[in-house]
């Protein structure tokens, strides 16, 4: 999972560009070289963007976005809830998925599994209903 902060020593710091790049391309499960190739540009630039030696221009910053799945504020900024505001377009639905990060986590469990059951059963209703 994708997260913001990490606590060292009791005290809370944002991952940088070059940490959030590098996790979302692992997240993927792309390589460098995979990550490189799908943007046009040398495995070395990627390499030197998550070790925090160059800052992609904003143009590859827009190719590294698509390619991973994830925005350019998110990379920039790192904020979850930023990226979850853009690509969740139901407030409401958003708003339940945000008080349901709070939940302990035998019932996180719960939710995931009984929202994983209900769209199992929606997508077979629509497949049976198709036929």
């Amino acid at each position: 999972m994708l997260t913001l902060y990490s606590i060292y020593s009791k005290k809370a710091f944002i991952m940088e560009f070059k940490d959030r790049l590098k996790q979302a391309r692992t997240k993927r499960g792309l390589s460098q070289s995979e990550l490189a190739s799908t943007i046009s540009v040398h495995v070395t630039n990627i390499s030197r963007y998550e070790r925090g030696e160059n800052r992609p221009t904003s143009d590859v910053l827009s190719k590294l976005a698509n390619a991973l799945g994830t925005t350019v504020d998110f990379l920039m900024s790192g904020s979850l809830h930023e990226l979850a505001d853009t690509q969740i377009s139901d407030k409401e639905l958003l708003s339940q998925f945000k008080r349901a990060e709070d939940l302990p986590q035998e019932k996180k469990k719960l939710v995931k599994e009984f929202l994983e059951s209900f769209l199992i059963t929606n997508e077979l209703q629509q497949k049976l209903a198709i036929k």
